[in-house]
């Protein structure tokens, strides 16, 4: 399992890198076209947008893996044991379940993209581009929180489980 989990982080941690450089390349470029040239460039910000958009999506699942998302941990400190491990799987199950319907409608979305082949307005991209960030994040949450809960269950009987990921 923790294979599986791997190889997904290596590829969120390639898109995160990707959308990084070019959001900051873009951005330097607009305050650079701003002040020097005033050449009349409007994608860039909408370059940057999407880019942070991107990240801002694949950072949310990074974040539920490592457990530095922001979480209310009240119940769960008050928690030992076999209880504790109850509410931390219902908690994933609930991350999982709703994950699984943001992916599956962001699917709609997409394919109402490709079908109307709107573009962007400055970069003259289809739009179905900057929309797949919501199925590529969810998706990916979807595939590594349920490798989690899987080795959470498998691990529920055990003294001192060694989970993967953090926090729900």
């Amino acid at each position: 399992m923790e294979k599986k989990v791997s190889i997904f982080q290596k590829i969120e941690n390639g898109i995160m890198v990707m959308a990084f450089i070019i959001m900051i390349v873009a951005s330097f470029a607009q305050v650079v076209n701003r002040n020097i040239t005033k050449l009349p460039i409007g994608w860039f910000d909408e370059l940057a947008t999407y880019s942070m958009i991107y990240m801002v999506l694949i950072g949310t699942e990074i974040g539920l893996r490592d457990g530095t998302q922001i979480s209310v941990t009240a119940l769960t400190d008050r928690l030992e044991g076999k209880s504790k491990k109850i509410v931390q799987i219902i908690a994933k199950i609930i991350v999982v379940g709703f994950s699984s319907m943001i992916f599956i409608t962001s699917l709609d979305m997409v394919k109402g993209q490709i079908i109307n082949r709107q573009t962007s307005a400055a970069l003259k991209i289809p739009m179905y581009i900057p929309y797949a960030a919501l199925p590529i994040g969810f998706g990916i949450i979807v595939l590594v929180q349920g490798i989690i809960l899987i080795n959470m269950l498998k691990n529920f009987n055990m003294k001192e489980s060694n989970e993967l990921g953090g926090n729900a």
